[in-house]
């Protein structure tokens, strides 16, 4: 990539050659931090049968919970870890968060019963959320605007290849040796980024910037955060998107081995579905930039539910074929590739002050209401893909109502001075 594409994050008197270096380097360690979620989830979807079977798991939709848990953990994680990166530093907070994570890990290896599998996999996600909501921190302290949008972009084209590669190394570790070692190679994960960040990253909230750890303080920054129209319309209609991107994780394992008995071939349907978003995230660096935010994000979120309405109009087909399924998923998450990067651009557009705290109201509000959609629609599983395309319908409609309310009725307009 070439150095005038985006500002960079280091300073200005690094030769060009050194500065594209440094920021992909920049670029590839914040995509691995906001990526070990993607990681933790989608690493283990192969093994859920073999976990639910080592702890007498009999209902089928149960296994979900290991899902659904971890989810809840990452959830409630982000309200704490963004004032306190906002007060201590991204560094430390970090730091505190990716020992949790590792420790999680090595529990949830050896727990002793179902139970303690999903208290370990909720500790799980409250570690996993601080790298999560450090590296949004990171990126908004150096950047802003179509800028911040265009580097998420590069930041989600990194790490959606996670999802691609994620299954496979899962079922390459199950046919070696035993679902526990996931787990320990999800703390090698967490040691390596440790590692990564303590000799790498650049510490990015200044002390004199620092905010303190008082009522008043966080009551104003959250004020901030909540009153700021387009920061709470955009996680509001994030939290409705991500309800889709989950109910579809939770049960791909389901839909793809038990209803097109798939068997071996689910890595790769599951990682050609999220190679989609990548090409997604790669489409929207080169396009934001010119059209805008809001341009680019909401002819896409049109799109999305165009496609779920060619699924109404078809009357929700309970076992369609696989390529038509293949095709509505392809469509509604390329969609997604577009929205997810601009969204989140926008809502913490406002919220360069307090972007610790912007980013855990954000992170945290479209983690628990996607766990909470996703959760409804993944216990409606039925044996047909009904009740997800479904959900995806409804979600998509909540969530272009949303912006609509959020912009006034006005969509793709560029606001003067805005993105």
């Amino acid at each position: 990539m070439s150095h005038h594409t985006l500002p960079m994050p280091y300073s200005h008197d690094l030769s060009p050659r050194t500065q594209d270096v440094r920021f992909a380097e920049f670029v590839g360690l914040i995509a691995l931090l906001m990526a070990m979620t993607a990681l933790s989830i989608d690493i283990m979807l192969v093994a859920l049968p073999d976990i639910a079977g080592t702890f007498g798991v009999l209902e089928p939709n149960d296994r979900q919970l290991i899902i659904t848990g971890y989810m809840l953990g990452f959830a409630v994680g982000q309200p704490f870890h963004g004032p306190l990166s906002d007060r201590f530093g991204r560094k430390p907070v970090l730091a505190v968060g990716l020992v949790i994570f590792a420790v999680a890990s090595l529990g949830a290896a050896l727990a002793p019963s179902f139970g303690w599998m999903l208290a370990f996999r909720a500790l799980q996600g409250f570690g996993a959320a601080a790298p999560r909501v450090v590296a949004i921190a990171i990126v908004r302290d150096r950047f802003v605007g179509r800028d911040m949008a265009r580097v998420m972009s590069f930041v989600m084209m990194v790490f959606i290849i996670v999802p691609v590669i994620a299954p496979a190394i899962g079922e390459g570790i199950v046919m070696v040796s035993a679902w526990p070692w996931i787990f320990g190679a999800l703390f090698l994960v967490a040691a390596a980024a440790l590692g990564w960040a303590a000799l790498r990253l650049p510490e990015t909230r200044p002390p004199e910037d620092r905010m303190p750890l008082s009522g008043a303080a966080l009551g104003h920054a959250f004020g901030k955060v909540v009153t700021t129209r387009w920061s709470l319309g955009y996680t509001v209609a994030m939290g409705f998107m991500f309800g889709g991107l989950l109910s579809y994780v939770g049960s791909a394992q389901q839909i793809f081995v038990d209803i097109y008995g798939l068997g071996e071939l689910f890595p790769v349907a599951f990682g050609a579905i999220a190679g989609v978003m990548a090409l997604a995230s790669l489409t929207n660096t080169r396009l934001v930039g010119r059209l805008g935010m809001r341009r680019v994000s909401h002819a896409a979120l049109l799109v999305h539910v165009a496609a779920c309405l060619v699924m109404a109009l078809l009357g929700f087909p309970e076992h369609p074929p696989l390529l038509v399924l293949g095709a509505f998923m392809a469509v509604v998450f390329y969609c997604f590739g577009l929205i997810a990067p601009n969204f989140n651009a926008m809502a913490m557009e406002p919220l360069g002050h307090v972007a610790g705290m912007g980013s855990s109201f954000v992170g945290f509000y479209t983690t628990a209401a996607g766990a909470f959609f996703g959760w409804v629609i993944g216990q409606a599983f039925d044996g047909t893909v009904r009740p997800l395309i479904i959900g995806f319908a409804a979600l998509g409609v909540a969530a272009l109502v949303t912006v609509l309310v959020t912009e006034r009725g006005q969509l793709m307009k560029v606001r003067d001075g805005g993105p």
